[in-house]
């Protein structure tokens, strides 16, 4: 394998590790290719991904000739097992980042093993601080590399049990393994003492990890259908939300283009209030309360502002600004790699829906929630009131004029519907005659005047004629009937206009880009999940499994899920993505429900 050039390999060829603070993605022959440390929204260490020559990279290379490689998952783990096949020998390579009961370790645990033959195998640490742009000092001592950037005060330290070398600003070790040998190298991701010994990561490390997971994955309810796909997408989901702050990333990944070549590269390591919301819903769906209470301290925190942000750094801080990292040159010379987000400034409106609906599900599945919280809410309810009419940038946080978008209203509604149940529910006091009456000029709003009567749809905006995948929440929020005349001649508008198979565009750009960007993206797969739970709502079942089905062929070895598929089938977008992986859960516990129904009758 030739260190030299390492060629961009598709999306879809990573793995995902983690330990709840900070993620790696690790390539299908063994290289970690991206990882932002201490935390999620740090900048990168290893990047790769982004710039084959500058970014930064982790690899372990075993010397096979015509050498295949598999990879999986341990069940119930985010340990990662990459395996290379070929007539010399079969090796193993097992990656983890530890988790224990009591803490996390920041580290990268990586074992070597041959299992069959002799073999030899490079390893080599080439770390890139602070996106490629900062420098760093290295050192040796006992078997020891330091790597240390004074600039943004990190030190990392890899630790092996086989000598290590330093070439240039890199670290290195050249090892050959007989069968049934092997070899663990650590990248140690921080300055703490903590587990710093050779013997608790050799000994101890993978068996706490391996405990954690399964302990976690354990907790969960379900007893349905597709239970190894949604454990998997439950530990995806876990892998993207802090342990430290209860927040949760929309993906671990920046700049991964939507199109190839394309200007559509955004930065998704931060918490939007309304892809968390969806993920606690699919947690609490689950059974894993835990996650929901600490996102409700989170969102409590939140809560105390009136005046809320779509989109947080994962501390809760709104100092969120969208940059360029110019010194990289993208994904497959995708340019420009953004980093920040500008869709912090953008208004969307549909936030509060989401924000509402969720402390619903949490107060009626999981805890009653407090006078107190109430207060906060009948805040965020005044803001709904205040702004429904108005227009916004949207669920797709377009960068063109703001519009009436019928999915912002549609949350506006939900907003209401779920704070007036809440208030019932918990008999809170509330100005109920000004709520009902709010809910529904909100209700006819949106029944009569989002209606096409030429597509015989309701469509995106007030106005307009275009189809947009967001109404497929009509039914997903209980707006309407599944059932509903209306409702079943929209979903036919979908499927001509917006479905291929069984993947949906979230809209069709053209030529007058709507948007406001260049450029025609892939399907998007969370809308082809919500179009799957919209068919089996409506009674679609053996259609809803086929696409089901079929939807899960799209997922990679791991059945891990970027935000997009291209016309060739390949993952494009931030990967893997909170997005899909909640609507796959949704998709599939509705399938499990409507299947269980028909079975008992």
């Amino acid at each position: 394998m030739n260190h030299q050039k390492r060629p961009y390999q598709p999306i879809e060829n990573y793995g995902i590790i983690g330990n709840l603070q900070a993620t790696a993605l690790v390539s299908r022959t063994g290289s970690i290719d991206f990882m932002c440390v201490p935390d999620f929204d740090s900048p990168t260490v290893f990047a790769s991904i982004l710039d084959a020559k500058k970014g930064g990279y982790f690899a372990v290379e075993p010397e096979m000739e015509n050498c295949q490689t598999k990879q999986l998952y341990l069940p119930e783990t985010a340990i990662l097992l990459t395996r290379y096949f070929a007539d010399s020998g079969i090796a193993e390579l097992t990656d983890y980042m530890p988790l224990t009961d009591v803490s996390i370790d920041s580290a990268i645990v990586r074992v070597i093993k041959t299992v069959r033959g002799k073999i030899r195998f490079k390893v080599s640490c080439e770390p890139r601080f602070g996106y490629a742009k900062v420098n760093h000092k290295i050192s040796t001592a006992d078997n020891e590399i330091s790597f240390t950037c004074s600039t943004l005060s990190q030190k990392f330290k890899m630790i092996a049990d086989v000598p290590l070398e330093v070439k240039k600003m890199g670290g290195y070790a050249d090892l050959t393994l007989s069968e049934g040998e092997s070899a663990i190298i650590i990248l140690k991701l921080s300055d703490d003492n903590q587990n710093c010994n050779l013997d608790w990561y050799k000994k101890e490390s993978y068996h706490q990890t391996a405990s954690y997971w399964r302990k976690w994955v354990n907790q969960t309810t379900y007893t349905g259908r597709y239970s190894e796909l949604i454990t998997r997408s439950a530990i995806t989901l876990k892998l993207l939300t802090s342990l430290k702050y209860g927040s949760v990333v929309a993906a671990p990944t920046f700049g991964l283009p939507e199109t190839l070549g394309g200007d559509r590269n955004w930065d998704y390591r931060f918490t939007w209030i309304r892809d968390a919301a969806f993920t606690m819903y699919a947690f609490l769906t689950l059974g894993y309360t835990q996650e929901a209470e600490r996102f409700m301290e989170w969102l409590y925190n939140l809560c105390q502002k009136i005046d809320l942000q779509l989109v947080y750094r994962i501390d809760g801080s709104p100092d969120i600004t969208e940059d360029v990292v110019s010194q990289f040159e993208g994904y497959q010379r995708s340019m420009p790699v953004r980093i920040g987000n500008a869709a912090a400034e953008q208004f969307q409106i549909d936030i509060y829906g989401d924000l509402i609906d969720t402390i619903y599900i949490f107060n009626k599945s999981c805890r009653p929630i407090t006078f107190e919280f109430w207060t906060l809410i009948e805040k965020q309810v005044q803001m709904v009131i205040k702004n429904w009419k108005k227009p916004d940038h949207g669920i797709w946080e377009i960068r063109s004029e703001k519009k009436d978008f019928l999915h912002s209203r549609l949350m506006c509604w939900v907003a209401m519907d779920r704070a007036i149940k809440i208030a019932q529910h918990r008999s809170f006091p509330y100005p109920e005659a000004e709520w009902h009456q709010v809910r529904s000029d909100i209700y006819h709003d949106i029944y009569n005047n989002f209606w096409n009567d030429d597509l015989k749809a309701w469509v995106q905006y007030k106005g307009g004629a275009q189809m947009d995948a967001s109404v497929l929440l009509m039914p997903l929020t209980h707006f309407i009937s599944p059932h509903e005349p209306r409702w079943l001649s929209t979903m036919e508008a979908i499927k001509k206009e917006l479905l291929q198979d069984v993947l949906v565009y979230r809209y069709r750009n053209m030529e007058h880009k709507f948007d406001g960007l260049d450029g025609e993206e892939g399907t998007f797969n969370m809308c082809s999940f919500w179009y799957i739970e919209a068919l089996a709502k409506s009674g679609e079942l053996e259609l809803a499994t086929e696409h089901f089905e079929k939807m899960i062929g799209y997922a990679n070895h791991l059945s891990l899920f970027s935000e997009e598929l291209g016309k060739r089938g390949e993952h494009l977008g931030n990967f893997p993505q909170a997005f899909t992986h909640l609507a796959l859960i949704s998709a599939a516990v509705e399938l499990n429900k409507q299947i269980g129904r028909k079975v008992k009758k």
